[in-house]
């Protein structure tokens, strides 16, 4: 299996990779690497199935129809693809609190799941906000030379090492 087996990959023949695919998804199919969009449609989804004529009513879905489409369907691939690559390198695991977490701050559950919520919370926000997240604007976008897209890939750089920084260092 060879390189299916290992547990890291350089992050260069990845990006080169993800800079293929990307080439490849804008010719073949003429639609972006992107992922944001499809947490709103797969939880309107979720939603229909409790409150229809709500979701129906909804002036967001009304624009984003809830159907499974490309978006869905990526997204599904990188649940599946990572899944995969972690059980045939062996390093699939069940954790609740990483251990770089525990190390740094705290092993109880509670604080690092607030944390990713809030921090989910923000980066969702933050997408709709921009019109996109860093797949979208910083694979997609960059790469069709989108002066919005780099902006908003520049900032998502910027705002990821201030937040590093400020986290680390307390």
């Amino acid at each position: 299996m060879g390189i299916f087996t290992e547990t890291l990959w350089s992050p260069y023949v990845v990006g080169a990779l993800i800079g293929l695919l990307n080439i490849i998804a804008l010719r073949i199919s003429n639609k972006p690497l992107a992922a944001s969009t499809t947490y709103l449609k797969v939880s309107g989804m979720i939603r229909k199935v409790f409150q229809r004529e709500k979701v129906q009513r909804n002036e967001y879905y009304s624009k984003k129809k809830t159907d499974v489409d490309w978006g869905v369907m990526l997204v599904g691939g990188i649940i599946i693809g990572s899944f995969l690559s972690a059980n045939l390198s062996g390093d699939f695991q069940i954790t609740l609190v990483p251990e770089m977490w525990a190390s740094n701050f705290s092993a109880n559950f509670l604080p690092r799941f607030i944390t990713a919520l809030i921090g989910g919370i923000i980066l969702g926000v933050g997408a709709r906000w921009a019109g996109g997240c860093t797949s979208g604007h910083g694979i997609s976008g960059a790469s069709q030379l989108s002066i919005v897209s780099w902006a908003a890939a520049i900032a998502f750089f910027i705002g990821g090492i201030l937040t590093a920084m400020i986290k680390y260092s307390l």
